[in-house]
């Protein structure tokens, strides 16, 4: 734990607030300011120039930076503005008229992942989504059950984003591929906190973003494509950047680059993937087991004292089955909610689920035990009934 904590200092809004909030927006890195006055003065200095001396590259380059952490090779991610784009990437370099066209979820996927797939239909897909019992989990024989012979694609979550359930993704992984499927496999509420073995899972498709547990800011979504299918697949959705050769600027029909860089589309958002670094080379020097194993015991002791005060816990048990997210449930919770931002803790509210707590290398545990008993504090005294009818846009 003292290990961890050193890396506080390089989180300024940790001086200023109580952080539990990285299951929805990561805190930034300290070198983030110096990052961005470096894309500033590159474009100020350089101008035109940049583009070959580094911003062209940036999808690839950046995606190196977290392929590590994604337990893939170099030159297999490449970057995207979110999770959404990447999906429909995916999604579109399948025929869905054919026999082959069914599409397996579940109801507790990501809703913008839901959306990608839901809106698939108008292209021929059948949709099938397995429900949670509890609202927690899903039954991993339910979802390996749903996959058949006609299934195409399994978009999943790995980590659950309203209880911070860790799926089975090699056990679904496994049946997919028995009946000839391929997994997308959603990792926003794991990169950086739970540890992913990409390749050694033999997952077709990594998707998720940088908003999060990574501390990369807003706009640096990532595709990872296995080997085999990047040389094989051609998404529709496409654009110059995909192109064998761009600069020559051919006329006509798409020729698809050789390797990963033919699921990029239109020019990169370049200032998005400046801010993303420095969060992944924190997590990177860190390592992902040793942040995964402060995370299960910090999470087991806010719900111990969660319980210990009669608060409910709407999260797993089972540490190996849980993410770095604790949620407890209350009435009103979103005003509850409200009233701790109030107090300078930073948290969130999902209807079905509740108020969402993360605990990040960077947290300490009388910041977790502080909250919890804050909770109990609002409950007791109704002081929620001041944001009654609020609205809250995160």
């Amino acid at each position: 734990m003292t290990d961890l904590l050193k890396w506080r200092d390089e989180f300024p809004i940790l001086s200023t607030c109580t952080h539990l909030i990285s299951h929805s927006l990561g805190a930034m890195p300290r070198k983030t300011f110096d990052r961005m006055h470096e894309y500033a003065e590159t474009w100020n200095t350089r101008g035109i120039r940049a583009w070959e001396e580094g911003w062209w590259d940036l999808p690839v380059t950046t995606g190196d930076l977290l392929a590590p952490i994604l337990g893939v090779s170099p030159g297999s991610v490449v970057m995207h503005q979110n999770v959404s784009v990447a999906v429909a990437v995916v999604l579109s370099c399948f025929d869905l008229t054919g026999p082959r066209n069914r599409i397996v979820y579940t109801d507790m996927n990501f809703p913008s992942v839901m959306y990608v797939n839901e809106a698939a239909r108008r292209n021929g897909a059948e949709v099938v989504m397995v429900g949670s019992d509890d609202g927690i989990g899903v039954e991993l024989e339910k979802v390996l059950a749903a996959i058949d012979e006609r299934t195409l694609l399994v978009p999943i979550s790995h980590v659950l984003f309203r209880s911070g359930y860790v799926q089975d993704a090699e056990a679904i992984i496994r049946r997919a591929h028995e009946v000839g499927a391929h997994v997308v496999l959603d990792c926003y509420q794991s990169a950086g906190t739970v540890p992913i073995r990409g390749e050694e899972w033999n997952v077709d498709f990594l998707v998720g973003g940088s908003v999060k547990w990574l501390c990369g800011g807003p706009g640096a979504g990532y595709l990872y494509v296995r080997e085999d299918l990047r040389r094989t697949l051609e998404p529709k959705i496409t654009g110059w950047m995909a192109h064998a050769a761009p600069f020559e600027f051919e006329i006509g029909p798409q020729r698809y680059a050789d390797d990963v860089r033919r699921f990029l589309h239109g020019s990169p958002a370049v200032p998005a993937l400046y801010a993303a670094r420095s969060g992944y080379e924190i997590v990177a020097a860190i390592g992902v087991d040793a942040i995964r194993a402060n995370s299960k015991r910090q999470t087991a002791r806010m719900i111990d004292l969660a319980r210990d005060l009669d608060l409910t816990v709407r999260s797993p048990d089972d540490p190996e089955r849980r993410g770095g997210t604790v949620v407890i449930d209350t009435e009103h919770g979103k005003a509850v909610v409200r009233e701790l931002n109030r107090r300078e803790i930073l948290c969130d509210y999902r209807p079905g689920a509740g108020i969402r707590l993360s605990a990040h290398y960077y947290n300490t545990d009388e910041e977790l035990d502080r909250t919890v008993r804050e909770i109990r504090d609002i409950v007791d005294t109704k002081a929620y009934e001041a944001h009654l009818g609020a609205k809250t846009t995160y």
